[in-house]
């Protein structure tokens, strides 16, 4: 399903541009379709959530995002080496240690920062809000980390052949490499947050803050350094099954919401 929307929206600007511009207008960033596109791992969730769940099972899947206590560790990371890697990127590459405010100043970019926690971040309710804990069932959590990062690099495939949105200007293998890395870092974060959909959400909105300046490829480089660093750290539970969240509806909370009967 995730595939089947996204591909298709996207894959009618490739296969036929002049028709797609002409019925639904120049695809950009800010294009509607543009966000269907994104929120397709999101739209696939709840579909299999409400298919198996019902109603009280998107209720219980969605109580995951105030499961909010998690490692301070772990928000080091996320708020202050994430940072870090872009700021080394850029700098290694040549440029900015952030990114260029724009004539309107940091209030834009503070405007697009919040617009993009409804990009983003929105996709985690599939893959870690669904396909982490299915796939951690069958597999230690860095098998399944790898998987997730492999479909979800290929998943973007068709925006590097779409102009005018930032994947046209990137190289698809190191990005494609860094879509494992950065699946394999949130690994950890997930499992020790107890299958919170909330941290992966602010992990994944940290990767695409407008502040960071473009670090492409070096930041990818730096980030498998740190990825080889926190799985060797974590190595007892990324390479075991035990402790490894594998609920995608938490029971206690779905049979909470059954009625009586």
């Amino acid at each position: 399903m995730t595939f089947l929307i996204t591909w298709g929206v996207i894959g009618s600007y490739i296969v036929a541009p002049d028709l797609a511009a002409g019925l639904f207008g120049e695809i950009s960033g800010s294009h509607p379709l543009f966000f269907l596109a994104t929120w397709s791992p999101a739209i696939a969730a709840f579909g299999v959530v409400y298919l198996h769940g019902g109603v009280s099972g998107v209720r219980a899947f969605l109580s995951r995002l105030l499961m909010w206590r998690g490692s301070w560790g772990w928000a080091a990371f996320i708020l202050l080496v994430i940072p870090l890697v872009f700021v080394a990127g850029s700098l290694i590459k040549g440029g900015p240690m952030l990114a260029p405010l724009p004539p309107e100043g940091a209030g834009a970019v503070v405007a697009v920062m919040f617009m993009m926690l409804f990009l983003g971040p929105v996709e985690e309710f599939g893959w870690r809000g669904v396909m982490q804990p299915l796939l951690q069932r069958h597999m230690a959590p860095v098998w399944a980390g790898i998987i997730i990062g492999a479909t979800w690099g290929i998943w973007h495939l068709p925006a590097f052949f779409l102009a005018g949105v930032v994947f046209a200007d990137w190289n698809f293998l190191p990005f494609f490499v860094g879509n494992i890395t950065l699946a394999l870092l949130v690994t950890p974060i997930f499992n020790s947050a107890r299958g919170s959909l909330l941290w992966p959400m602010l992990f994944h909105w940290q990767l695409i803050n407008p502040f960071w300046a473009d670090a492409q490829p070096w930041d990818t480089w730096i980030l498998v350094a740190v990825a080889v660093v926190v799985v060797w750290w974590n190595r007892d539970t990324m390479f075991s099954r035990e402790g490894a969240v594998t609920e995608v509806i938490p029971a206690a909370r779905h049979a909470a919401a059954q009625p009586a009967g």
